[in-house]
């Protein structure tokens, strides 16, 4: 009775002050709505009486694993859903904002990297077929106009890439990370550069060999099952693309030295990904990370883009040209998770519940931290510090010429 008249009376406090559209349906019958509606857009199941203390004071992190391990259910549309999760983190009375792990220090050794990748990619190939697009582009699109489709943006996404570091016929090109393949054989097909791509995931690994041959490009791309740091040799042109929020924030400053390493003397570097909007901790608010770090992405470290450009330059590195593509990544995420809920059925034939329900609340999550400025993504490239200005653009329209 005690947790009952608890849960009761904070109801009513935030039906008062937050009139949220959302009802908590108890395992014993009795429901609570939290705020005036004729209908909820959410309805929060709580199966036993073990969920009472998340529920007074609820954060991202609790609530989230709650439903992964089925001891809540939710109703509604996921966006509702992740919109009244946020609501009533924000409204408990020990809300902090950002949560900080202090205690956390991941190793980012090779092992332990080796593991994270292949914990999240591996999920299985046909488990993202489901919801990415054709070319299997696991990274932020590029909506030119805002009115593409996925695969059309994921294809513009690419060719910006290329056209800002000003890939030329018979240039070295290495793409870190580079997924199920498609940059590096776009960057072979359209302009004619010889490619490496590297990637820890064996799926991914599998699937670009396979497709690189099918398209008979083995004489201009070789794949790689590769950890950056055994990359060796010089190249004209690197892309990363949504790699380095795995390299950790100790040791930025040590990869992009590497990077450098890598790169020709007049080479350019495209480095494209996520970054925290928080300088101080890297964190994303009332435990959106917390839940990411345990469930869906393990060690992922975000620096804010100050770091990213302090790193880059104690690597020997200039950035010349920032783009902060949020707004793009939002869409994205929409798009896929709207993917996800439409072949729902499918993807559980994939895979247990538990991962199931990790994945569902993982990309609409993202989707609402990019749509509210809490996290952010750039692409930044960038050249050997100390080249001779002679050497540089006047402007970023080549970006944009037709190419």
């Amino acid at each position: 009775m005690f947790w009952e008249r608890k849960l009761a009376s904070w109801a009513a406090d935030l039906r008062e002050h937050r009139n949220l559209p959302a009802r908590v349906s108890l395992w014993n019958g009795q429901s609570h709505d939290l705020g005036v509606f004729r209908q909820p857009a959410v309805t929060l199941h709580a199966k036993t009486a073990a969920v009472m203390r998340l529920l007074l004071a609820p954060r991202l992190d609790t609530l989230g694993e709650a439903y992964v391990q089925g001891k809540i259910d939710l109703e509604g549309d996921l966006t509702d859903i992740v919109d009244i999760g946020y609501a009533l983190a924000m409204a408990a009375p020990q809300a902090q904002g950002r949560l900080h792990r202090l205690a956390r220090h991941p190793t980012h050794s090779k092992a332990s990297d080796l593991r994270t990748v292949r914990q999240h990619y591996d999920v299985s190939n046909d488990f993202y077929r489901l919801w990415l697009d054709r070319r299997m582009v696991y990274s932020c699109a590029y909506f030119e106009n805002g009115d593409e489709d996925l695969a059309t943006a994921q294809q513009k996404k690419i060719d910006h890439i290329l056209a800002k570091i000003q890939l030329k016929p018979g240039q070295t090109l290495l793409d870190i990370g580079c997924g199920w393949g498609a940059l590096v054989i776009r960057a072979a097909r359209k302009f004619g550069a010889r490619c490496v791509g590297i990637t820890l995931s064996k799926n991914q690994f599998e699937w670009a060999t396979e497709l690189v041959k099918a398209r008979g490009l083995t004489d201009r791309i070789e794949i790689r099952l590769q950890d950056y740091r055994d990359i060796s040799g010089r190249f004209d042109r690197i892309t990363s693309v949504g790699m380095f929020e795995d390299v950790g924030r100790q040791n930025l400053a040590e990869y992009f030295a590497h990077v450098e390493g890598l790169l020709a003397e007049d080479g350019v570097l495209m480095n494209h990904g996520i970054t925290s909007t928080d300088a101080e901790s890297g964190e994303t608010p009332y435990g959106g990370g917390v839940f990411i770090d345990k469930s869906a992405f393990p060690d992922g470290e975000l620096p804010h883009l100050s770091l990213t450009l302090n790193s880059m330059q104690k690597g020997g590195l200039e950035a010349f040209d920032v783009e902060n593509l949020r707004k793009h990544y939002a869409q994205t995420l929409r798009l896929w998770s709207a993917n996800y809920e439409a072949n729902a059925a499918k993807l559980r034939e994939l895979v247990d519940e538990k991962t199931f329900r990790i994945w569902r609340l993982y990309l609409a999550g993202c989707a609402h931290a990019f749509e509210n400025d809490e996290v952010a993504i750039y692409q930044i490239v960038a050249r050997k510090a100390g080249i001779r200005a002679s050497k540089l653009p006047w402007s970023r329209r080549y970006i944009y010429a037709p190419n």
